[in-house]
């Protein structure tokens, strides 16, 4: 009888087996008629949810439009009022003209009917919020994606404690209300704040470590095997390529170090070694929060790799985590009781960021000295105090000097831009030739603002590049933990542009509505749609929306440099006649670099829809890309050339 069960068992693992690696032969036709049936049901609840995300979009645009639509009309009837009450006024001395133009009469009835107007679109405006709260409403009764649900599809079993722990590495990252909202730059503003969010920076050990995983995965084809259609099993497929990496990675650990290889492989089991492949996967994550241009290719992977590991049944068959919290300045200085260290008064200045610029040499130095004194001091006081060491002190201390360096030079340029708009042009007048007003279908504009109304536009959403830049890292660590939660799954989807995957992400969405709220309430008004696009075919996830606003700096930087180049090149003498021959002066071929950039760079070209494109908040950093991709067509490419422009790429290396 045991020798009967022992086969019964082997033939059922046999089973079990082949089922792993495709259907049986018999029950090849069977499989793939299910598969079938499978994937056009996947891909009608996807179009399901994209028809719903596109309604919703179009609800709320709609309704943002009948506001606008309102608000114009009420000024102009204001105007009309004004312009009655003109006309009322000088009754007395001008009868016998109105008698004979009706000029009074005339304009009581254009002000009648601009008051007519005006409440028709103030009942328009109401009726569609109303029906736009209506649908938010009856999305979330129906569990249908819309901007206040989030499409979780929680797991039977799930690792919930685990993901509780990297939540916790946040310091209760969840609770974002604590941004202060006294300042554009709240989360900025204090270093306890600033620092639940700044990595820290890489050891000499972590660094060899960090090329192990980049060599790992230079080699990979992991999404070009996991992320296709096919009727094998998935988890299967990603298991064998987890197993993959993580031999690669053994593999090079040998090579580099013999004895440290020797005790990694000893036991042959890869749960054994789940300290040391959480730690070299969380370095991967960190350093690439800090160097956006670094691992282009590689970190796509890696992410994709560690979100099917959250998976139950992934899990079960590693038998360890991946993901491990990631290494922050607050949750060391927390683990070593030394949080008071940031509120001292000394620590604006030993993780400031020298700017050299034109400044005399003697200045520069001076100000390094300083930096390096109030290091030493701040260092040998809480070394001495709370019994951390001197080593994780400057530690600390260098990698918030690295998140300076970040924003120097991915927030810098924007406030330069800002800079250059409120420099040379005012939002009521304009020099002749130099407006900054768009129409539609005119030069691929998609949009129609008047000069002032595009001044407006072009600093509101310069102002929210500002601050999205400035949170960079807040919204990075965010995304971290959105797209590595194991309750928020995804769906791979033909999104047009080949399968992505598609997956809500609450907590980025979350602070980006702060930081949209935030820009308007500081500037008063806002114009244009505030819809954000996150979690569907065009920004399908966290990591895609991160990556769209790395772009930010890569646009702003070349025009930037350009423009502080021109008067340099404008020193040189063949360069000079060649700029006042071109376009009449310095000046002048600024102010036309300017204002072509600031009219075509924001008129909500980019796509064929305004879905796609347009107002919306994703739509602006599209029209701006667009401009980059006609920039050879341009008249002042040439200066751009000599200014030393390469391109708007970055490096890929």
């Amino acid at each position: 009888m045991p020798k009967m069960t022992g086969a019964r068992n082997e033939a059922l693992a046999g089973l079990l087996d082949a089922d792993e690696e495709g259907p049986l032969g018999e029950d090849d036709g069977l499989s793939k008629v299910a598969y079938e049936e499978h994937m056009a049901r996947v891909q009608a609840e996807a179009d399901a949810q994209d028809k719903a995300r596109r309604l919703a979009v179009a609800q709320q645009q709609l309704a943002e439009y009948a506001a606008q639509k309102e608000e114009d009309a009420a000024a102009l009837l204001r105007d009309a009022q004004a312009l009655a009450r003109s006309v009322g006024g000088g009754q007395e001395g001008g009868e016998g003209l109105r008698a004979a133009t009706g000029l009074g009469a005339r304009v009581e009835a254009l002000k009648n009917r601009l008051a007519q107007a005006a409440a028709e679109a103030k009942a328009y405006a109401a009726q569609h919020r109303e029906d736009m709260e209506r649908s938010k409403r009856s999305s979330a009764q129906a569990d249908l994606p819309s901007d206040d649900v989030d499409m979780k599809r929680p797991r039977e079993n799930g690792v919930a404690k685990d993901d509780e722990e990297l939540s916790d590495a946040v310091t209760d990252s969840d609770d974002e209300d604590s941004i202060e909202e006294s300042t554009m730059c709240s989360s900025s503003s204090s270093f306890a704040e600033r620092c639940k969010y700044i990595p820290l920076r890489l050891s000499y050990e972590e660094r060899n470590k960090l090329r192990l995983l980049e060599a790992a995965l230079n080699v990979s084809e992991y999404t070009d095997k996991v992320d296709i259609l096919s009727w094998e099993r998935r988890t299967a497929r990603v298991h064998k390529q987890i197993q993959k990496i993580c031999s690669i990675l053994s593999g090079l650990v040998v090579a580099q170090d013999y004895r440290q290889g020797q005790r990694l492989i000893q036991s042959r089991e890869f749960c054994d070694n789940a300290r040391y492949f959480q730690t070299i996967f969380e370095i991967g994550r960190r350093y690439k929060i800090m160097n956006p241009d670094k691992m282009r290719a590689e970190y796509g992977k890696m992410t994709y790799m560690l979100m099917d590991s959250t998976d139950d049944n992934i899990q079960e068959l590693l038998e360890f985590r991946c993901v491990a919290p990631l290494k922050t300045v607050s949750s060391l200085l927390k683990e070593k009781n030394a949080l008071q260290m940031l509120q001292d008064p000394m620590m604006e200045r030993a993780t400031a960021e020298i700017v050299a610029s034109d400044r005399p040499r003697y200045e520069i130095q001076r100000d390094i000295k300083a930096k390096e004194r109030a290091r030493e001091v701040i260092a040998q006081k809480y070394s001495s105090r709370y019994g951390v060491s001197r080593d994780d002190i400057l530690l600390c201390l260098y990698s918030i000097s690295d998140n300076n360096s970040f924003l120097l030079y991915n927030r810098d340029p924007v406030d330069r831009m800002i800079k250059y708009l409120t420099t040379f042009f005012k939002p009521d007048s304009y020099d002749p030739g130099f407006s900054l007003s768009i129409s539609a279908g005119s030069a691929g504009a998609r949009l129609s603002h008047s000069h002032e109304r595009q001044y407006h536009y072009v600093h509101q959403t310069l102002t929210l590049w500002r601050e999205i830049s400035n949170d960079m890292f807040k919204l990075w660590f965010l995304a971290d933990l959105d797209l590595l939660d194991s309750e928020n799954c995804y769906r791979l989807t033909d999104t047009g542009q080949g399968l992505n995957r598609v997956q809500q992400a609450p907590r980025v969405r979350k602070a980006v509505f702060e930081i949209i709220d935030r820009c308007q309430r500081r500037i008063g008004h806002w114009v244009g749609s505030s819809v954000v696009h996150l979690g569907d075919h065009n920004v399908p996830n966290a990591l895609m929306f991160i990556d769209k606003y790395t772009q930010v700096p890569r646009i702003l930087n070349p025009v930037v440099l350009a423009l502080e180049e021109m008067p340099k090149l404008y020193r040189t003498p063949h360069l000079r006649q060649y700029i006042d021959n071109a376009f009449g002066s310095l000046e002048d071929c600024i102010k036309t670099v300017l204002v072509d950039f600031f009219r075509h760079a924001f008129d909500g070209s980019g796509a064929d829809n305004f879905f796609d494109a347009g107002s919306c908040i994703d739509g602006r950093l599209t029209s701006a890309w667009n401009w980059c991709n006609k920039i050879e067509k341009k008249d002042y490419h040439h200066i751009f050339k000599l200014a030393g422009l390469v391109g708007f790429d970055g490096d890929f290396k």
